[in-house]
């Protein structure tokens, strides 16, 4: 039997694929951004999800959606943690403002080309608009941090 990182047992499916996985990925992938705790979550296989990716384009076009709406949330999460000094549901030395941060600017471009196939305008107008928003979300977080007292300030 396999164990988890935490030394649980994991239950391994023995013969095809749950009910509804897709469903449940893409849920979980919309809220955590994660597509292994999403493959977790719908109790897939990685290696299935990524062939059912590269098999069907309405999938691979849902996931899209999914991953864009999860760095939403990212977004909106680190926006109020920098505005209000807390996340809601998450403790404190939980939350790493910058890691938030630096996994934005990292998947920037996907956003990108996903907003400009909504909007139906060009990548470059998505890419200014998305680079001037980190750019205030970096001087934010810059700004706490710069206003929370250090170590030897107490």
């Amino acid at each position: 039997m396999t164990h988890d990182n935490d030394g649980a047992p994991v239950r391994r499916r023995r013969f095809g694929a749950p009910k509804n996985w897709r469903e449940q990925f893409l849920a979980c992938l919309a809220e955590t951004s994660n597509v292994t705790a999403a493959a977790q979550c719908a109790d897939i296989s990685l290696s299935w999800v990524y062939k059912t990716k590269r098999e069907d384009r309405g999938f691979a076009q849902a996931w899209l959606v999914a991953l864009c709406e999860g760095y939403d949330h990212l977004e909106l999460e680190l926006l109020y943690r920098l505005r209000s000094g807390e996340c809601r549901d998450v403790p404190a030395n939980k939350y790493d403002n910058a890691t938030a941060l630096r996994l934005l600017l990292a998947h920037k471009e996907t956003r990108a080309k996903f907003q400009a196939q909504q909007d139906n305008v060009t990548a470059e107008e998505i890419r200014a608009s998305l680079d001037a928003k980190l750019a205030r979300l970096r001087e934010d977080v810059m700004a706490n941090r710069a206003a929370q007292p250090g170590p030897e300030h107490g």
